[in-house]
């Protein structure tokens, strides 16, 4: 079984717990603002709340079932070939920068979490893709000041 260096148990664990508390955040200000807060504000915010609550809760959901699924791969319970088949992060939806507008500041922020969490695990996704073919800077770095060395 393939298995890169990588992405290791580790860091899908450590990604897996900020998610889930994350996606317990995004459920519990939705369903307060949806809630008592919601009874007197405009049609508008009351539809502004949901659209950017769902689509919110659908990425965390996304996101959960991602790493949900690099532990199954990890403990053995999903194939390299099941993963790269069933495995992929759906894209994300975005928000309207003028219903955003209409959110409390903190209500804003907890939204942003959520995408640049996606954000990150999107990259994730499409490096293991690749095989993480791509290289960190760091190591192209590394080369090119071993080759400036040896050239001396």
């Amino acid at each position: 079984m393939f298995r890169t260096s990588s992405l290791s148990r580790p860091i899908i664990e450590s990604l897996y717990s900020e998610a889930l508390l994350l996606a317990d955040e995004v459920r519990a200000v939705f369903a307060l603002r949806m809630g008592d807060q919601a009874a007197g504000a405009s049609d508008e915010l009351r539809l502004v709340l949901s659209s950017e609550g769902l689509k919110a809760t659908t990425r965390m959901m996304h996101v959960l079932a991602w790493l949900l699924n690099q532990r199954a791969f990890f403990s053995g319970e999903l194939n390299e070939m099941q993963l790269r088949r069933h495995g992929r992060l759906p894209e994300d939806r975005d928000s309207c920068p003028e219903d955003m507008e209409l959110l409390e500041p903190a209500t804003r922020a907890l939204i942003q979490d959520t995408i640049h969490l996606h954000r990150r695990i999107s990259r994730l996704d499409e490096a293991w893709s690749e095989h993480f073919a791509a290289r960190p800077m760091v190591h192209n770095m590394h080369e090119r000041l071993g080759r400036a060395l040896g050239q001396r």
